[in-house]
């Protein structure tokens, strides 16, 4: 026993000290070695970096780090921590800037916190946590440039008394860790001995901040067509929105191993195989991938005996026989839908000639309504089956919900409304687009609405300001966020640097980004961020009403109709005939205190009640 410490001790060179390994009846000391010993069969092999392991080999012990497995049990150096890495926040991301640690070490970190605000190749975004925990130890200082993916950055703990363990944990420890592979490539070759060509599997990016799965809504491309540098592949639905996921390498496409429609499947997961020659695709017609995912599947409801009611048998018309109405989902191109829904055409009774049966514009453009029965047959009439119908839950729904029930248990609301008069800026409208006329550019009430929103809150910056829990951030631009409603459910893009732009650049900035999202065509840089939301439903008739903060925002404007008032007056009548708009200001009560809201909203009328001095 004290034959091999001695044989230990002495071939063990200066450079490895460090380090306490024990057990019952044996010690063995070194210092400053972050190794450990395992007994094993009298041989020793030392993987400390540092050390030569031909001078152990005699020894009888096997060095490894960072634990001490004797006996079965373990002996950690270190507490239990995880070790968080620079993920991909951007489908095209591959290095990133560390621009701010929103938490110092020893913070506690709640679920959906930000621990870091990070600057991709795309914009400067928000990293959220997804779990309880405590920053032990920051790797990366603020300002580090050029991170590849996969870097460790921190180091998290679960509990408080464990963050001084790593008080002088060093970079340098984790240093050498292998690179992250790309997040759209799995695997450049083929594995050792596989019977398949040189291949590479291309698996499913993270496209949003946020976005943990996603749903294959369609492919653009089918096996054995070419693919070039930044060939839209698919289209992704995300918690956000529907997104296009581009190629980065060129190639055949030799696979489809998630077929259109199916529903959560999870980041990472093989999406298709790509191959470099086109001799190669056919070596994976059969090929199969053990995937985890299910396709998308509406739960069966209870089936209700419904008796039908008697309808008298007409006869036979081969003129109005209708074509057979397609089951399941209906594949159509975004604007093929818009085409339609303008037209009132049926998709039921449209027959697509796209890929997979898909409908596209040639098809409705071209479409002849089937002929109309004659008069007095009353066409038959559909009896629904069961008492009800399970729609199932999109991404972006879910999201959505799941945002808004973290705005209304976590943010103190408190709600200020006030009566504005619109008629001067019905006047200046009229007159600004006679000018504009000539530009087909139409001015509506909502792009003054932005405009004063954004220069109040120059006025009051304390409605342009978030909630970072260990302070409070005021914003030096205003970015408006304008609630757009989506088949798909709610999303606000984004007006940038509102406050320096005219109602003309506002106005054409609005509409192409409501319809972008309405088509599913917004990027994630164009509806992530935003210090200040406005949400309108006035033109559905709707007086007042109250919004849901968007958080981390401080403040979302409730825009209601307009509406003819009496309002008294020093006329002959003694009153007068008033336009009145209702708005409603929303406001989180731990960054604005309700004399602040009420000194933004009185900003605010003036600037429409006087709309010419948005000039000044």
């Amino acid at each position: 026993m004290f034959r091999s410490v001695r044989k230990l001790q002495s071939c063990v060179r200066p450079s490895c000290h460090g380090g306490v390994v024990s057990s019952v009846g044996l010690s063995f000391r070194f210092r400053g070695l972050h190794a450990s010993c395992t007994i094993s069969r009298l041989r020793v092999q030392c993987v400390t970096p540092r050390c030569s392991s031909n001078s152990l080999v005699r020894t009888g012990l096997k060095l490894q780090s960072p634990w001490l497995n004797v006996g079965g049990r373990r002996w950690y150096s270190l507490p239990p921590h995880e070790k968080v890495a620079l993920p991909a926040l951007s489908p095209t991301m591959q290095t990133g800037t560390i621009a701010r640690w929103e938490k110092k070490e020893g913070d506690k970190i709640n679920e959906g916190d930000i621990i870091a605000e990070v600057e991709t190749d795309k914009a400067t975004v928000g990293f959220e946590s997804l779990e309880e925990c405590y920053l032990a130890k920051i790797l990366v200082p603020e300002g580090t440039r050029d991170l590849p993916l996969g870097s460790i950055i921190c180091i998290t703990v679960d509990k408080p008394e464990d963050v001084d363990a790593f008080k002088n944990y060093k970079l340098d420890s984790v240093a050498g860790a292998p690179a992250a592979p790309s997040p759209t490539a799995a695997s450049s070759l083929h594995t050792p001995g596989s019977s398949y060509p040189p291949h590479m599997k291309i698996t499913l990016p993270a496209l949003s901040p946020t976005m943990t799965v996603g749903t294959v809504q369609r492919w653009e491309k089918k096996v054995g067509e070419k693919l070039n540098e930044g060939d839209l592949l698919a289209e992704i639905e995300t918690d956000k929105a529907t997104i296009g996921f581009e190629v980065q390498e060129e190639g055949y496409l030799a696979k489809i191993l998630v077929s259109e429609g199916t529903r959560d499947v999870p980041l990472g997961a093989p999406l298709c195989i790509l191959v470099e020659r086109e001799s190669d695709i056919a070596a994976f017609a059969d090929y199969k991938e053990m995937v985890d995912i299910k396709p998308a599947s509406v739960p069966t409801p209870p089936q209700v005996a419904v008796v039908p009611p008697t309808v008298a048998q007409a006869a036979p018309t081969p003129a109005a026989s209708a074509p057979p109405e397609p089951t399941g989902r209906i594949f159509i191109s975004p604007l093929a839908k818009k085409l339609a829904a303008e037209k009132g055409i049926d998709l039921r009774q449209v027959k697509g000639t796209g890929p997979e049966g898909r409908i596209t514009k040639k098809d409705v453009e071209s479409f002849v309504p089937a002929p109309v029965a004659e008069a007095g047959i009353p066409p038959p009439v559909a009896v629904p089956t069961g008492t009800f119908t399970d729609i199932p839950i999109s991404n972006i729904r879910r999201v959505i919900a799941q945002r808004l029930v973290q705005s209304k248990q976590t943010i103190p609301h408190y709600c200020l409304t006030i009566d504005i008069h619109m008629g001067a800026v019905l006047q200046m409208r009229e007159e600004l687009n006679e000018v504009l006329k000539s530009e087909n550019i139409k001015l509506s009430v909502n792009d003054f609405i932005i405009k004063a929103s954004a220069l109040a809150c120059l006025k009051v910056p304390e409605a342009n300001s978030s909630w970072m829990d260990t302070a409070i951030r005021q914003h030096h631009v205003v970015d408006v966020s304008v609630a757009v409603s989506t088949d798909a459910g709610l999303i606000t893009p984004i007006v940038f640097n509102a406050h320096v732009k005219g109602l003309a650049t506002i106005s054409k900035d609005v509409f192409a980004l409501a319809t972008k999202a309405r088509d599913g065509k917004l990027q994630p840089q164009e509806y992530q961020g935003g210090t200040f939301t406005i949400s309108n439903l006035g033109m559905y008739g709707i007086k007042n009403f109250s919004a849901i903060i968007n958080p981390p925002q401080a403040c979302i404007l409730a825009v209601g109709s307009s509406e003819e008032r009496l309002i008294p007056a020093d006329n002959e009548k003694g009153f007068d005939v008033a336009s009145i708009m209702q708005v409603t200001l929303s406001s989180d009560h731990r960054v604005v205190d309700g004399a602040v809201g009420a000194q933004w909203l009185s900003e605010f009328r003036k600037l429409l009640e006087r709309p010419n001095t948005m000039l000044l």
